[in-house]
């Protein structure tokens, strides 16, 4: 784990010390995650070997080398769990897309506010909607 990644995670931390905000965060996470893919699969990109490449897939390869300048090993978990998330989000209709990612953010906002009583970590600092995703893997195996 860089030094980067560190002082990501304390700050991130410090936005989530509630049990309530994180269990909103361990549930809406990955509700955002996945509509986003799955709205970003319905934006094909080219044919590549009878298969489409989607903006979801594109997203999927800039965000996993974001991650590899930080941890090479979550950044692996993390393209698999985004791989299934892809293939999760890919036959989703629209409209259960965009309900799953107000309800992901709600419980977002919920967490923030009603358990945490403070601000979301993004508001700081954007980089924080991309660390976040991998705060809550890094949680899940024991590395955050």
């Amino acid at each position: 784990m860089t030094p980067t990644l560190r002082a990501h995670f304390a700050d991130y931390a410090a936005f989530h010390g509630t049990a309530g905000n994180k269990a909103c965060h361990y549930v809406g996470i990955p509700l955002i995650v996945l509509a986003v893919y799955a709205l970003l699969a319905r934006v094909p990109l080219f044919g590549a070997g009878g298969f489409t490449v989607t903006l979801a897939e594109v997203v999927l390869v800039a965000v996993t080398a974001y991650y590899l300048t930080l941890d090479a090993a979550l950044a692996g978990i993390m393209l698999g769990a985004s791989a299934l998330l892809v293939a999760l989000g890919r036959p989703l209709p629209p409209g259960l897309a965009l309900v799953l990612f107000v309800l992901g953010w709600v419980l977002q906002f919920v967490g923030h506010y009603v358990y945490e009583k403070r601000s979301p970590a993004f508001f700081r600092n954007l980089a924080h909607l991309l660390v976040g995703p991998l705060w809550i893997v890094a949680k899940a195996v024991g590395r955050a």
